[in-house]
Formats: structure tokens, sequence, C-alpha cells
């Protein structure tokens, strides 16, 4: 009697696993030395972790590393025997070994991590730069996804504000679209609207009264604002948006910053807006600036029943 077929995973398991066999066949984790190296995957990583932080303990390694305290001994034995690494007693507790690279040792890392990184132009050299900042996204995003604690990590990395590069303005159109249908449920006539505000803002570009700021962390864009001439003394702020993972550090409050500290550079006198009262987050950075409301109005648009709201601030 043949034996019973193991039951099939699901979807979700299949893609994973899937996923698995596909990157680590990529790093080569199933072969002996890592790239060309003398070199395990695992002992790479020690290496690794050892060149990058200040002197260790085993057992804060292996704590780090989610590695069994025997397996990176062994490890840890091994690359001593080599003179790669070396140990010296804790002068706060003689029971803590502390671990650094030998000079060898750090010869060795750096020719590994500059093979590493050679294999990693080696296999993205084929990718356009947008593709290459999606490759990005979406490593970090399987990151954040599956360590949650990344997030907060994250919040601590420096944000750059700076003006939009070529890609830039389709990619703030895309995540309107993509934001608004998923928290508040507004449909394509929301991500046309977007549209039509960024392609007027490129078509009738005044440099002397219109300005843009795209905000990126890790290479990857996490907020963006415009501000477009009105009139010769009102300036318009429009188009402020905040990615998720960049909510909570005060970036939404310095797009709105630097967009008043523009406008009273450019001659502005007044600065408006016009928002919809759902958007509680952002209409508390409009209230913590000092814009006031000053009229608003019930309308029906991208499928929802909303109340439109104009914001002034006096500069």
């Amino acid at each position: 009697m043949p034996a019973p077929r193991p039951p099939a995973p699901d979807p979700l398991q299949a893609a994973v696993r899937e996923f698995n066999r596909f990157y680590t066949a990529r790093v080569g984790a199933l072969r002996e030395g890592l790239l060309d190296s003398p070199f395990s995957l695992a002992e790479s990583r020690v290496l690794y972790e050892l060149a990058h932080q200040d002197a260790p303990t085993a057992s804060e390694l292996a704590r780090q590393l989610g590695m069994d305290a025997g397996y990176l001994s062994r490890i840890l034995r091994g690359l001593t025997r080599r003179a790669l690494v070396a140990r010296r007693r804790s002068e706060r507790d003689a029971r803590h070994t502390h671990l650094t690279l030998t000079r060898a040792g750090q010869r060795a890392f750096a020719t590994l991590d500059a093979r590493s990184n050679a294999d990693v132009d080696r296999s993205v050299a084929h990718l356009s730069p947008e593709q290459r900042r999606e490759l990005v996204q979406a490593m970090q995003g399987i990151q954040r996804l599956l360590d949650p604690a990344r997030i907060n990590d994250a919040r601590r990395r420096p944000i750059l504000i700076r003006p939009p590069q070529p890609g830039d303005l389709g990619w703030v159109v895309h995540r309107h679209g993509v934001l608004y249908a998923r928290e508040y449920g507004w449909d394509e006539r929301f991500e046309a609207l977007v549209a039509r505000i960024v392609s007027d803002y490129v078509a009738h570009l005044d440099p002397t009264g219109d300005r843009c700021w795209v905000a990126e962390r890790d290479g990857e864009i996490v907020g963006s604002v415009f501000l477009v001439r009105k009139s010769r003394t009102i300036g318009k702020l429009r188009l402020l948006y905040v990615e998720p993972t960049a909510r909570g550090t005060g970036l939404g409050r310095r797009l709105v910053q630097e967009c008043i500290r523009s406008a009273r550079q450019l001659g502005y006198r007044k600065l408006m807006l016009w928002t919809n009262s759902v958007l509680d987050a952002a209409r508390h950075i409009y209230e913590q600036e000092g814009f006031r409301l000053t009229d608003e109005e019930a309308h029906e648009s991208f499928g929802h029943a909303l109340v439109g709201q104009t914001w002034e601030l006096t500069l």
C-alpha cells in the first residue's frame, strides 16, 4: 500500500517556502563556501557581526543571531584556531569574555564584504533605477511585515527632505491612490484628482512660486507636499501625505513647516489649503502650525459623503 502523500501547503505556505528556496539558492546558503571564500554562510555572518559591533560576548551574539549557543561556540572555536577571532576577559566581570576580530580577521572580512557588494552589483546590473527602488522597498516590506519591531527601528533612522527626482511624482500619485483607498475607501476618482493636480503642477510650474518636497528614508519615498501659487500674495499647500511606516516621526509637521517657511521666503502673505474633515491627523498638524478653519461644505466625492474644509494661515 503506497504511503499517504503529505497534505499540500496552503497558498501562503507554498509562496513563503518557494521564496525561501529561491533566496537560499540565490545567496549560496547551501554551498560549502560563501562567495568562493573559505567561510560558510554562518561563519560569514559571525564575522560581519564582529566587524560591526563593539566586542560583544558570545551569549550576546547568540541572542542577536538567534543561533544555538553550542553551534556558535563551535564556529567561534574554528575562527579562533584560524587566528581570525580574539577573546579577552571582561574587566568588569571575569565570567564574561568579549570577542573581537584580529587584524587577520579584519582583512578576511574586508575581502568577504567586498565580494558580497560586488555580488549584489552583478545581481542587480540589469535593473533600472525604478526597479532597484522597487526591489529595496519589497525587501524592506518583507522585513517590516515579519518583524514588526523593525518599524520602530526604522522610525529612528533619518529622513531626508529633498526636491523631486524623475519618477517621484508618478510614485506620489500612485501612493495617494493606494493609501486613500485602503484607509478611507475612496475610489479611483481621488487618484485621478491627484494625477490632475500633479500634472498641472508640472505643466504650469512657476519657479518663482511653486515648490515640491519629497521625503526619503533609506532610498524609499515616505512622504511629500506641494506649494503652488494661487495668486501673487497667496500660496496653496497641496497633497500632504506620509507613509504609514513614517507616521509618528513628526514628518508630516516637518513637511508643513517646510512649506510655511518657503511660502514666507517667496513673499506670500497667506497660505491656504483644502482638506476633508475625516483627515484628522493632517487637520491636527494644520491647527498646531497656526492654520484656522475658514469655511466648510458638505460634498459627495470619491464614493463618499464628505465635508470639505478650507484652512488659512496669515504669514
